[in-house]
């Protein structure tokens, strides 16, 4: 399992401004202490007005078939048997890609990022930067661009996408530029500190350079785990009803399964919905359960679940934790795997600074900003209900607990880590026992492969 401690830096500047994302963090005490006080204050009475809001879209999804991807074509872009040898051999430069960029090549490959042919060039990254829009004015929530630190690769180039060795595309080089990653970081992730990760990934991982251009694909990456298409996915899903999506990057517990459960019975869904559970297991941050592991305590909850109503598919994503712009992009990517609704909780995608335990964002500033474009998109959003587990009545929403008085138990995410690693008992209400094995079973081979390590 992956060591519960982020790796971090000192802040570049302290700025937090972003569309729904709260006020910008001070250096000097008194005025922090009265941010956080303001910060409480107004989560205070989100969450106390919360329970009465009922989230619709204006626009009716589609009743008659699926929901149409994101500018209404499904994209695809891999190239047919016989064109691949001759694109192969067009090429003058090769870039080994990172997992993240690998997992941006498949999902344009594949349509997860329709409407987009290639990675954005120089004008559509601006544009979705200062106002998360591509030129032609559709909605797209974060930058899908290929960096290089190379002064060797050039506009008009064609370039071999390798990854492991594979070669997974070609990648005409249509547009080059020195971004200005300061304001990238404060547009996207509503800081330009690097305590956020997505903000030290652009500016430690990535190159100074981004490149922009049509894709063509080879091969799709040789995973563990499999990722179906968004055609696959549609194949899968039932026509005419109410599709939700949940996602998720870590280990689903008893009280996310509660949450996706039971937001089938919300009052914007169908009675005949069914839920997409689709977690991302790809990269996410240092702290975070590796993929496959994750994928492992999926699998074995699918089978334990059997329940007729979920479908289930893995998501080859990079999280970049980037709040209300990732939600808007988690939107848009499971639309073209035909999902009609989406569920998004407290602090969906959100992040906090290594240095001081503050979050990034505001626990609804997601929610918020995802239900206010989702008409655009033509879909609905589900805000997850706030459920805690009683000792009388097993789960029950917040609101329920207080007003009649029962017993509450809590279970902290530091708490159920030593648990796991000492072998103590986890409670049923908590976790599966079918996950919890396999997080155990990952936990010795970790161990184990660090013991191989100290004795060689």
């Amino acid at each position: 399992m992956a060591s519960a401690v982020a790796v971090c830096s000192a802040p570049v500047v302290a700025a937090r401004v972003a569309p729904a994302v709260q006020s910008a963090k001070s250096a000097a005490p008194i005025r922090a202490d009265a941010a956080r006080t303001a910060r409480r204050a107004v989560a205070a009475s989100r969450a106390a007005s919360r329970s009465a809001v009922v989230v619709r879209a204006a626009a009716t999804t589609e009743r008659t078939g699926l929901i149409a991807p994101h500018g209404d074509k499904l994209v695809n872009l891999m190239l047919p048997e016989g064109q691949k040898e001759a694109a192969i051999a067009s090429c003058t430069k090769t870039i080994e890609l990172s997992d993240r960029n690998a997992c941006d090549v498949e999902l344009l490959c594949v349509g997860g990022f329709s409407p987009l042919e290639g990675f954005m060039n120089e004008a559509d990254y601006k544009s979705v930067v200062e106002g998360h829009r591509l030129t032609n004015g559709l909605l797209f929530g974060l930058p899908v661009v290929l960096d290089t630190d190379s002064e060797d690769i050039a506009v008009g180039d064609r370039v071999l996408l390798t990854y492991n060795g594979e070669k997974l595309a070609v990648f005409t080089v249509e547009s080059k530029w020195r971004p200005n990653k300061p304001l990238e970081a404060q547009n996207c992730y509503g800081t330009t500190s690097i305590e956020h990760p997505a903000v030290q990934m652009i500016t430690m991982e990535r190159g100074r350079y981004y490149m922009g251009g049509k894709v063509g694909g080879l091969a799709l990456p040789t995973r563990v785990f499999p990722c179906a298409t968004p055609e696959e996915v549609r194949g899968t899903l039932p026509q005419g009803v109410d599709v939700l999506a949940f996602q998720c990057r870590n280990p689903i517990h008893r009280a996310h399964y509660e949450l996706f459960i039971r937001a089938l019975d919300a009052p914007n869904v169908s009675a005949d919905a069914v839920c997409l559970v689709h977690p991302t297991c790809g990269p996410t941050q240092d702290d975070d359960i590796p993929g496959i592991v994750r994928y492992r305590t999926y699998e074995v909850l699918k089978a334990e679940a059997n329940n007729p109503r979920l479908r289930w598919a893995y998501l080859p994503y990079s999280m970049h934790m980037a709040g209300p712009r990732e939600a808007i992009q988690h939107m848009i990517i499971r639309k073209n795997y035909g999902c009609s609704h989406f569920i998004i909780g407290r602090d969906m995608a959100g992040s906090k600074s290594c240095l001081t335990g503050e979050d990034f964002y505001g626990a609804y500033d997601a929610q918020e900003f995802a239900t206010s474009l989702a008409p655009e998109l033509g879909m609905q959003t589900v805000p997850s209900l706030n459920i805690t587990y009683t000792e009388e009545k097993g789960y029950v929403t917040a609101d329920v607990a207080e007003k009649e008085g029962l017993h509450k138990l809590n279970l902290s995410g530091t708490k159920f880590r030593k648990m796991l690693r000492s072998g103590e008992d986890i409670p049923e209400w908590f976790a599966f026992k079918s996950v919890v094995s396999v997080l155990r079973e990952s936990i010795a081979q970790e161990a184990a492969a660090a013991s191989s390590s100290d004795s060689s």
